[in-house]
This record gives structure tokens, sequence and C-alpha cells, in this order.
């Protein structure tokens, strides 16, 4: 044992925290509780060294000894509270939970670690990206590679995902967020059934899959690494997506009775340790006030379902870096319905598609992990999660999905041209709107979870991405690809302020205006499914762009709005069309009827004005 000197130590810090030779150990232990520090030799169980916390240090809930003389390197670390062995909540790095879905042997199998390597980050800082030049792309780490079709040589970890850097890029994806990727157990015990539960526990364990609940947030997973140092596997990840143009977002997931300290020291670390570019925050209230005007946080994006912008921001101040974003949860839903058809939808999506407000972003998705996949809501009625558990109680049973007519894959070919149809509306329902466009990992290909839309405890082929093994999906992905690059060329698409629907520059057109069977007249009846939204070039520079939406199931005609002297309509992108529905630039067909456009059931057509060459 190592010869050591132990004293009271300094609380303003939790976890542990170096001093020269000195390390500092600060825990909170509320209600007068006995704590001791519990030592190990590295890669050992057993302890070496129990050092009790004493009165002298005790600064009200917490404790805070310092110790001269303690090899890190050469040790691990735990607190004994009341009797039970427990983890240090703000532990940077635990061993014993390596091996994904085995449960540490005994209370003393699973440890925090003193310290870590130094990791050169050789100049990287956040990217700072703006919102509006953002197209997000939401997966998880293991789920993304796991499965052998991902053709890593890493699969299921950080260095998977930086493997897959490169695909990403091509695909045009700017943002990356992760669902968890701190340590939590990975297993759940199984508990007794209740009667008075509306769910039936099974008793059987099962998986943790997504990763939310009680956890050690500061700990970057060991099952993730492939390396077996988590710490130096994920900052190397963070630095080459920087490399490579992307941001990192991280989704924190923090149960309600987790101290609100806790949660803004922790993000603190994570931005200032990772280089992480924002967060995704569960959050509500006065917690995202602090977080929002947090010093430490002003150059990280930091998105939730709800902000409360009038105690954030004073009347009439409008951000130069907006940071802020509103996860849309109500744009799945309004899309998703008016895609299937319904009625009384077309004003509702009309107004998704065009919110864009100064303080905030808001993020648009058609599809979450708690859900179906995009695959699955144009494939199945209901929900099929009997593989759960659970027989089929859990999981949501509003989906707002459709099978036009056959339940599960589809084996005729017109049921999958018309499946392949409402995939690529989908896609262009949220990269045309203003918002940032987010998309579910494995949509883009295709990817189904066999109409089970709550995979959180399912670690195998259902949860994991499928990736492109027919044409069908490469030529979805590709036409993802075409969307993405398009929106990113189009500047009337993700702009900087929300369109007014006025001619405020006097240029003879409002900046957005909207259409149905004449011109200038929109029609927004509950019976209506069809309409056509007009972005004057004017106000950005650009091609004037018309994009015509019929969702029903019929053939619809819609009036062409007069462009100025001397251009015409051009078809740049037709969801109707197979394999390639975009056009390559400077290759549109010229319409031959520039009053009126014929407008097939279920299709979306993108219209650019452009000068005629033969004026």
């Amino acid at each position: 044992m190592f010869e050591h000197h132990t004293g009271a130590g300094v609380p303003a810090h939790l976890g542990v925290t170096r001093n020269g030779k000195d390390i500092n150990f600060a825990v909170v232990v509320r209600d007068g509780k006995d704590c001791s520090l519990l030592l190990y030799e590295k890669g050992s169980s057993t302890v070496a060294a129990e050092l009790p916390f004493t009165e002298e240090m005790r600064f009200g809930d917490i404790y805070a000894m310092e110790i001269s003389g303690l090899p890190a390197k050469e040790y691990e670390y735990n607190y004994r509270i009341h009797g039970e062995v427990v983890q240090d909540p703000y532990a940077v790095r635990l061993t014993g939970r390596e091996a994904w879905g085995v449960r540490p042997e005994g209370p003393h199998g699973l440890r925090g670690v003193l310290q870590s390597d130094h990791f050169s980050w050789k100049g990287d800082r956040p990217l700072m990206l703006p919102y509006e030049a953002c197209v997000l792309y939401m997966t998880h780490v293991r789920g993304f590679t796991r499965d052998a079709s991902s053709g890593v040589r890493r699969p299921g970890t950080f260095a998977g995902i930086r493997e897959k850097i490169p695909y990403l890029r091509d695909l045009g994806i700017t943002q990356l967020e992760l669902m968890p990727v701190y340590e939590f157990a990975e297993y759940e015990e199984a508990k007794a059934s209740k009667k008075h539960m509306p769910v039936r526990r099974v008793d059987t364990d099962r998986i943790n899959y997504w990763g939310y609940g009680d956890a050690c947030f500061f700990a970057p997973k060991a099952s993730y690494s492939a390396s077996g140092d988590p710490v130096r596997e994920l900052k190397e990840l963070v630095r080459e997506l920087h490399r490579n143009g992307l941001e990192l977002i991280l989704e924190f997931y923090f149960p309600e009775r987790t101290s609100p300290y806790l949660i803004r020291d922790c993000i603190c670390y994570w931005v200032s340790e990772y280089h992480i570019d924002g967060v995704h925050v569960n959050c509500r209230g006065t917690l995202l006030e602090d977080l929002a005007l947090d010093p430490r946080l002003s150059g990280i994006k930091i998105m939730s379902e709800y902000f409360p912008l009038e105690q954030i921001y004073e009347p009439g101040y409008e951000p130069a870096y907006r940071r802020l974003a509103e996860y849309n949860d109500g744009f799945l839903e309004r899309a998703r319905r008016f895609l299937r058809g319904d009625e009384d939808m077309l004003g509702q999506v009309a107004y998704d598609m065009r919110r864009n407000p100064p303080l905030q972003a808001v993020v648009n998705y058609m599809a979450y992990h708690n859900g179906f996949t995009l695959m699955d809501a144009v494939s199945y009625d209901v929900k099929h999660n009997e593989a759960n558990g659970e027989e089929d109680r859990d999981g949501t049973a509003c989906n707002y999905s459709c099978n036009y007519g056959e339940e599960g894959p589809a084996a005729g070919r017109k049921l999958k041209k018309l499946r392949r149809r409402q995939l690529r509306n989908a896609f262009l329902l949220i990269l045309l709107s203003q918002g940032v466009p987010a998309i579910y990992g494995g949509d883009e290909m295709g990817n189904s979870q066999q109409g089970n839309n709550n995979v959180w405890c399912q670690d195998n082929e259902t949860a994991w991405i499928q990736w492109s093994r027919t044409k069908a999906d490469r030529d979805l992905r590709n036409f993802v690809r075409e969307a993405i690059r398009y929106r990113k060329e189009s500047p009337v698409f993700g702009r900087r302020r929300e369109y007014e629907g006025k001619d405020r520059l006097s240029r003879g057109m409002p900046d957005l205006s909207y259409h149905g069977k004449k011109a200038w007249y929109g029609e927004f009846e509950d019976h209506s499914r069809q309409m056509g939204i007009l972005y004057a070039g004017c106000y950005t520079g650009t091609d004037t762009c018309y994009v015509v939406y019929n969702m029903h199931m019929i053939a619809h005609e819609l009036a062409l709005p007069t462009l100025p002297r001397g251009e015409r309509w051009h078809v740049a992108a037709d969801t109707g069309r197979e394999p390639e529905a975009f056009y390559r630039k400077g290759e549109e067909p010229l319409l031959e009827d520039q009053k009126m456009i014929k407008v097939e059931p279920r299709t979306i057509m993108i219209l650019a004005g452009k000068k005629d060459e033969t004026d």
C-alpha cells in the first residue's frame, strides 16, 4: 500500500480533481449518512484501502477529502455510503463494463478510473454551424454499424461511426446526433408483475438498448469502444467529424430526480472536455433557462422540446447566433397525416413548413427512435411489438401510418412503387421545410423494424440498421442525397429569417405565396389535399421556386403563377419519376403548358423559373 496523507478537501468541484500531487475527492452525501472512499489496485475488484470521511471533511451535504501521495494511474475507486457501494456520479471514466450486456461481478465490479491519458486536439474547436446550414442525422452508436451489412471493421463502436464519416459526408449530413453515449446499465433486471400496471412486466431480464435511465453521465460508455479506451476513441471521433465539417450533438436523458447542478456541470464538462457542438436534453422550465443563459455554453447548440423564450430573451432582442432549437414533435404527426391524405391537414402543414422563428430554430422530423421508421410508417397500420415480451401493449398505438392495403412488406410491384413514392414524398416534406431537417438513421435506405415501434429492448437485427442491399434501397439513398443537395443549393430553403408572405421589397410578388386551382388563391378547405407554394427568387438572388403538393389519391390541376418576363417554368424534380426524381442542373425540361400543371396522385413536384434561352 502506498504512503499517503489525508485531510479536508475542497468541496467546490465535485468528482475527482488534481492539484499537483494532491488528489481531491468530493461527493454529495445527503441526510448526514456516513461515507468512505474505497480504493482498488488497477484491474482488481478487491478493496485495497477504505478511507472514511470525517466531520472535518464535511461541508453541508458534500464530503471532500484531499489525498497526498496517491499514484492515480495505479488505483481505481468507489464510495461506500451508508453501507452501500456506489459509483461516483461525477466519474469521468468507469471500468468493469467493457463488454456489452455483461453485468459487472459483485458490488465492486464497476469502478471509477482516476486518470485518463492526455489527448491532443490539434487546434480542434466546435464548428458553430448556423442552423440554416444544418441537416441532422439521428442514430444509435451500437445500432448504426452493429449489423454485418455495415461493412465496418469495428462494428457497434465509436470507431465504427468514424469509418462511416465518408458515407455521412456523401449523403450531405452536417450534424450527427447520437443517443446516450454515457455509461448506462444496458441490462434491466426482471420485475414482478403487478395487476394495476397497464403493461405486464416480464419475468426475464432484458437489454436496455436505448440507454435511458440512471447512469454515470460524465463517463463515455466503455462497451462502445473498440480500443478499450472510450475517452480517447470518442475524442478521436469528434475531431474527425469536425475535420469533415460535421457537428456532433449528444442526447442526454436525465431522470426527474437528477440534481440540476449535476446537469449543468455535466453538459459543461462534455463541452469543454469533448468539444461537442451541442446537446439534446429533456429538461424543462427554469433549468432550460439556466442552460440557455450559462456563459460556458454560449458557443454550443441546445435542443429540447420547449424553451421558455420569454424568460431567456428580453423583448425585441434577437441573438446574432441562434443556439436554441425546438424539437418540433408536432411536425411528425401533421406531416404523416398529410402524407397519407387525411383531411384538414393542409393549413397546418403549410404553417409547419414555413415556421422559422428568430429566437430559436425548429427541428423537423418524421421518424424517431420512439416510433415507426419511415419505411414502417408506409408499411404498417398497427404496431407489432410482440417480441418485446409485453403482449404488444407497449409503444404508442397511434403512429399516423398507413399500409396502403397490405400489412408488412409489399409483395406486389404496384404497392412497392406506391410506398417508394411515399417515402420520397416524406423526405421532401422534411427537406423543403424551413426548419432544420432531421433524418432518422437508416430511413434514407428504407430500413425497417418489422413494425416494432418501441425497440428499446431489442439489441438485434430489429433495432440495428440493415444497410442497403437492394437496388430500391440504393435508389432511395440516391434520392435523399439529391434532395439534400438541392436544399443546400437553393437559398429559398433553410433561410435565417421566416418568410413574411409580403412584398416588403416591392418586387412585384411576396416572398412566399400559396396557390390552388387559381394562381394566388390558396385552397385550405378541410377536403383539400393539394397546394402550390411559390418562393420568390428575387428575394434570394436565385431561381424562383414553385413546389406543388398533391397527397390525394386522384390527380389535380394547379395554376402556375406568372413569372417575370423572360422566365419560364421547368421541372426540377418529380417524386413520381423513377428511379431519378431530380433532373440534372441545366437539364430541367420545359413545361409545355405555362398556365396549369397536372399533378399525379401522391406526388410532389419542384418547378424552377428559369430564363428562356430563346428570348
